[in-house]
């Protein structure tokens, strides 16, 4: 799909004139393709779900959630990942089928996961021993059987920023495969008779560009799944293999096809389970990124143009890191185009600067452009994950708003906040 085009001097974004857009409805501004989406979901079906039997694919929900995207997701037939109670209310209130939710997370709370077991939630991604236990209480309060993928860590190191590794042996993530302890957590899921163990969750990471990290894993689960099989006479039914697939944001990446990554799954799975004479479980995937990320752009507007000769030329846009805090966080690099020139060739290198108080407010460094001024319209590229999800009011910045593209139409799915409610949820003590 050809998702961005020049025409004349303005920058077309899937048949949209971007220019239009940020003059329309202001800026900051997020875009999305509801189109790249669908293709996206399209591919994962042709090259997945409909390749290789016994499978399912749940979009990572924390890349980017509105009631819309849910809507998506449920139209496409996919399932949902959720981590927070936050996310599950959004998930409710867009009225997503609940029994097509996977409810992942760390250190869930008694309330999140009272939640997710009075509303029947599919699964609940266990990630400690504790969890177990929280679990079979609020299940047997409630006389209720809850289905659950234990999560572990694989020992299985991706190679991205150390932020977005989750597969090591030491992370916050998963029960490590320690004997004594993961023996420990499948037995004690085994004998509750409010729990229903369904099988074993895995993430290695975002944004990789290696088949083989999942490969090894897939290895390391397979062994598991046979050692439990052989200690406890369980039958493992499903196995989650995460999602994490990179995508394109600079020209640095290696960008893959999503059969690169899936084939190998599967294959290994095969093969592996054929070797050790044991049954196919259903194999899950839970792309996030992959289906959103470049389904988005952002549109700023450019203010001061600061010159330092024999140094570097600063170029402040209206946005910056509370809108995409990534750069700031693990030096995330984007692409960006002046929309408004696109024609023109680049011929000076300039840095994009965001308005925040702080030196790191830097979106991209080093960045070829035509001569840029004050008004021009800034696009920057890949931005539909994790750019939404993350963004704050640091400075009191009122978030920005977010226009759906559908074809030829337009629809603004989050309006763009307004001083007035950056303190809506504030109030004065009596006496001040």
């Amino acid at each position: 799909m050809k998702t961005i085009n020049c025409s004349d001097t303005k920058l077309f974004f899937v048949g949209h004139d971007t220019v239009e857009l940020a003059n329309k409805y202001g800026t900051p501004l997020y875009v999305l393709s509801e189109d790249i989406i669908r293709q996206r979901c399209r591919e994962l079906k042709t090259n997945f779900l409909h390749k290789y039997k016994n499978t399912k694919a749940a979009y990572a929900s924390k890349a980017f959630l509105t009631m819309t995207m849910c809507k998506i997701i449920e139209s496409e037939g996919l399932l949902l990942d959720v981590v927070s109670g936050g996310e599950l209310y959004t998930a409710m209130k867009a009225e997503f089928p609940m029994d097509r939710v996977m409810f992942h997370g760390n250190n869930k709370s008694y309330e999140e996961l009272e939640m997710a077991i009075d509303k029947n939630v599919g699964r609940i991604v266990v990630d400690s021993i504790d969890e177990i236990h929280i679990l079979e209480e609020i299940a047997n309060i409630k006389q209720k059987k809850v289905k659950i993928l234990i999560r572990v860590s694989p020992g299985v190191e991706g190679k991205t920023h150390k932020y977005i590794s989750t597969g090591q042996k030491d992370s916050k993530f998963g029960i490590p495969l320690v004997k004594g302890i993961i023996d420990e957590a499948v037995w004690r899921a085994i004998k509750s008779n409010n729990i229903r163990l369904m099988g074993f969750h895995f993430h290695l990471g975002s944004n990789l560009y290696d088949k083989n990290v999942y490969s090894l894993a897939v290895e390391i689960l397979i062994n598991l799944i046979k050692w439990i099989y052989d200690e406890f006479g369980f039958v493992t039914k499903e196995l989650n293999t995460g999602g994490g697939f990179g995508i394109y944001y600079n020209e640095t990446d290696d960008v893959k096809e999503l059969a690169y990554y899936t084939d190998a799954i599967m294959t290994k799975v095969s093969s592996y389970c054929n070797k050790l004479g044991i049954d196919i479980p259903t194999i899950i995937i839970e792309p996030g990124r992959w289906i959103v990320g470049e389904a988005g752009i952002t549109l700023y507007r450019v203010g001061t143009v600061k010159d330092i000769p024999n140094v570097r030329t600063y170029v402040s846009v209206d946005g910056g890191l509370p809108d995409n805090p990534r750069p700031a966080l693990y030096n995330a690099k984007y692409e960006a185009i002046v929309a408004n020139k696109c024609n023109l060739k680049p011929s000076k290198l300039v840095t994009i600067a965001g308005k925040c108080c702080e030196t790191g407010d830097i979106l991209i460094w080093d960045l070829m452009v035509p001569n840029i001024e004050r008004g021009d319209i800034l696009a920057v590229l890949s931005t539909g994950a994790y750019n939404y999800s993350m963004s704050s009011n640091y400075n009191k910045l009122p978030r920005p708003a977010i226009v759906l593209l559908s074809k030829d139409k337009e629809h603004v799915i989050v309006r763009r906040e307004t001083y007035d409610d950056l303190v809506s949820k504030e109030s004065i003590p009596e006496g001040l």
